[in-house]
């Protein structure tokens, strides 16, 4: 079974060591995934007046396209011990209009990184807590903490080789649980 796999980058940085591992998750898939990054730094920010007979046509756009996928695979600076505002927002903008959540049951993996040592592991947790109420079913192991994140990549943003492994092990266990998620 393909599986379609949205990334979701909580980071807008060009050379966010987010991006850069959600591209490496991407080229290590294995054959049966097709994953993508979803943009998320047009969407306006959520604002339940707006969300009427015309909302904003990123916020549109946004949710018809989320509905396309099998799995979300978040990715997750830590800003301050919690989730950038532009991620929590493209999960306000998701979860609404109230009933409608486009995230409602959909397969979940969440990774943090960041240049401390930590991994941005707050940050990771703080995000759990949403899907819980979102009831986005979140994948337990491997848990995803890249302490560091600044000796991961060459010059070029390719994952090292002493990492490859990991991050061929992390795409390969999500793509494993959502298959079986999905039966």
């Amino acid at each position: 079974m393909k599986l379609k796999i949205a990334a979701i980058i909580g980071s807008l940085r060009k050379e966010s060591f987010n991006r850069k591992t959600a591209e490496n998750l991407i080229r290590l898939a294995p054959e049966n995934v097709e994953m993508e990054i979803v943009e998320i730094g047009q969407l306006q920010h959520y604002n339940e007046d707006l969300d009427n007979e015309n909302p904003p046509e990123e916020w549109v756009e946004f949710r018809t396209k989320m509905k396309e996928f099998d799995g979300v695979f978040l990715f997750t600076p830590e800003y301050n011990r919690s989730v950038s505002g532009v991620l929590k927002n493209a999960l306000d903008v998701g979860s609404r209009p109230y009933g409608k959540s486009v995230w409602d049951g959909m397969p979940t993996a969440v990774a943090s990184m960041s240049i401390s040592p930590l991994g941005a592991a707050i940050a990771n947790h703080t995000l759990r807590q949403s899907m819980v109420f979102l009831n986005m079913p979140v994948m337990q192991q491997p848990e995803i903490y890249l302490g560091n994140a600044k000796d991961l990549f060459d010059k070029d943003g390719k994952v090292v080789k002493d990492s490859e492994e990991f991050f061929t092990k992390i795409i390969q266990a999500y793509a494993d649980w959502v298959s079986n998620f999905k039966k």
